[in-house]
């Protein structure tokens, strides 16, 4: 417990730093999510995932995903999954992290989630390992060439929660409290001094259409810290990014 408790406590070390030896980028977000976990039997999803991630609450391009992947209820209270993701980073910000033009990202997860519940309140836990492969900007070639594809390798906590706000518990067309927070952390031989990649915290309102059809609006905070230190200074990057997350959730049923 106490390891996690300094995962959640990390972000805010960030900030207490001393402001002379980083150079700090402050945005406006707005991130347009849908997420769907289509059902193939009792036991298996299909994962699907689009992101719309946009600076000046939606003027300009932050970054693009798409994700697919599948999830394998193990115990009734736990799911393990893995997946593909390709993302775009957009120049954005007075100290762009793509500052030398667009670039692509690949990777390659596998996760683990497990629910639980404190009086009203439904948690869920996921950890999350990634294998990320970053593009150079203007180069193309396969996959595992280093002049093309940057490899890194990054570990991700979340704890989620919900609580209902229409009585004891959540059922079709009713209001809910929605938050959660993200840590992610780089880890293997090259990271250094940049082993805190991000933090996202978030918190906002939920409506149940019904069991398999949710609109939420959060408000979203972003604290990511540059893989590469500024050019000119060789100081770290940190962005703090503020702005709101609107989600739509939509499942199917493929089959019973």
């Amino acid at each position: 417990m106490k390891y996690l408790l300094l995962l959640l406590l990390l972000p805010l070390g960030v900030r207490a730093q001393n402001p002379v030896n980083r150079i700090d980028d402050f945005n406006r977000i707005g991130w347009y999510v849908y997420e769907g976990d289509h059902r193939l039997g009792p036991r298996i999803t299909v994962h699907t995932e689009y992101q719309a991630r946009r600076t000046g609450f939606i003027t300009g391009w932050q970054q693009q995903l798409l994700r697919a992947g599948a999830g394998y209820q193990l115990l009734p209270r736990l799911k393990v999954g893995g997946g593909y993701t390709f993302l775009n980073t957009y120049y954005y910000g007075n100290h762009p992290v793509a500052d030398q033009g667009t670039y692509p990202e690949k990777r390659f997860y596998e996760d683990l989630t497990l629910t639980d519940s404190l009086g009203r309140v439904s948690l869920t836990h996921r950890l999350r390992l990634e294998q990320r492969f970053i593009g150079v900007p203007g180069a193309s070639g396969p996959l595992g060439n280093d002049a093309v594809w940057q490899r890194q390798n990054r570990i991700r906590y979340q704890l989620a929660g919900e609580i209902p706000l229409q009585g004891p518990s959540l059922d079709d067309n009713e209001w809910y409290f929605t938050a959660f927070d993200e840590v992610f952390l780089n880890f293997g031989r090259d990271i250094t001094t940049n082993v805190f990649n991000q933090n996202r915290l978030a918190a906002g309102l939920g409506y149940q259409f019904g069991q398999d059809f949710r609109l939420e609006l959060q408000l979203l905070n972003q604290i990511t810290q540059h893989y590469d230190p500024d050019p000119a200074t060789r100081f770290p990057v940190f962005e703090f990014n503020n702005g709101f997350r609107l989600g739509l959730t939509y499942n199917l049923t493929l089959i019973d």
